[in-house]
């Protein structure tokens, strides 16, 4: 996979990131949130931070190889 690749995946799990963050924030204010949902989006929000930091170091590891040419 290339940087650039490596990069737009990470763009796009970042937007994830901030969609989850929106909903568990919603979901704090409102009265009679639901706490279950609020846990299953911590969970997601924990695997997609751990998928962007896969994405980000498949990156970098492209960029040194690319120089390594």
């Amino acid at each position: 996979m290339s940087t650039d690749e490596s990069l737009t995946r990470a763009e796009e799990l970042l937007k994830r990131v901030e969609a989850a963050r929106a909903e568990l924030e919603q979901l704090s204010t409102e009265e009679g949130g639901s706490p279950e949902r609020a846990i299953e989006l911590l969970g997601e929000l924990s695997e997609l931070a751990k998928a962007v930091e896969e994405e980000l170091t498949r990156a970098q590891r492209a960029v040194e190889h690319d120089a390594d040419v």
